[in-house]
């Protein structure tokens, strides 16, 4: 075999008539994809739940066999559609019926801000990390979690924003990216610190090194005061 062979590459063993039907196949699985995105009544990726997504991945693992493999035949994909149609059929329908089901499959929406602070335990047990939300809250107008009274991130990842008046606006941990925030092992004056990981916020005095009581993180930053800006 020749390195570099720009014919193998391109082509490999098939001739050049089977771009024709490369190009038919992928039109027809596109069709099935749209056709089953129609039927489940989505707009858009964001608006799926995980067993959505599930069953799309399932879906395009088949079309893209069917679009790029000359030995593997059309009308089996069709079946798969058909099959994977009715199971979200069935299980919808299902899951009207069953509340732990439902659970199971579409998960359940998670609080992460709470009065100003991260729901530090919830979010813990979710297994995410802050920056998994920080910039979603970003895009929503959000600079620190004090003007925040709830957010919520429901089962397709979106995030629910339930904000303070502004004359209701607390203290709270910035949430600018990395170089917009200043970041203390020892505090350089007496004011309120947010910690840097789980936003519990502290009145310190200069001088003052001491772990977060609440994630035993050791950096701090000034707490932010600034009110939404609409």
């Amino acid at each position: 075999m020749k390195a570099f062979d720009l014919h193998r590459m391109a082509f490999d063993k098939v001739p050049l008539e089977f771009l024709g039907e490369v190009a038919l196949r992928s039109l027809y699985t596109f069709i099935l994809v749209f056709l089953f995105l129609k039927i489940t009544g989505r707009r858009g990726v964001r608006q799926m739940s995980l067993f959505e997504v599930l069953i799309i991945l399932t879906l395009g693992s088949a079309a893209g066999d069917v679009a790029f493999y000359d030995d593997v035949p059309m009308i089996p994909v069709l079946i798969v559609f058909i099959t994977l149609a009715l199971l979200y059929r069935l299980v919808m329908w299902l899951m009207s019926k069953s509340e732990k089901l439902e659970d199971l499959l579409e998960g359940k929406p998670v609080v992460i801000v709470q009065e100003g602070q991260l729901a530090w335990e919830k979010v813990r047990s979710a297994n995410m990390t802050e920056f998994e939300f920080f910039m979603e809250l970003r895009l929503n107008s959000v600079e620190q979690l004090g003007q925040v009274r709830l957010a919520i991130m429901e089962t397709n990842g979106q995030i629910s924003v339930y904000y303070y008046d502004d004359a209701d606006v607390k203290p709270g941990l910035c949430i600018l990216p990395d170089e917009c925030v200043k970041r203390f092992m020892v505090v350089p004056e007496s004011e309120e610190y947010a910690c840097i990981r789980c936003s519990y916020v502290v009145a310190m005095q200069a001088g003052d090194h001491q772990l977060c009581p609440r994630c035993a993180h050791p950096e701090w930053t000034k707490v932010s005061r600034a009110k939404r800006i609409t």
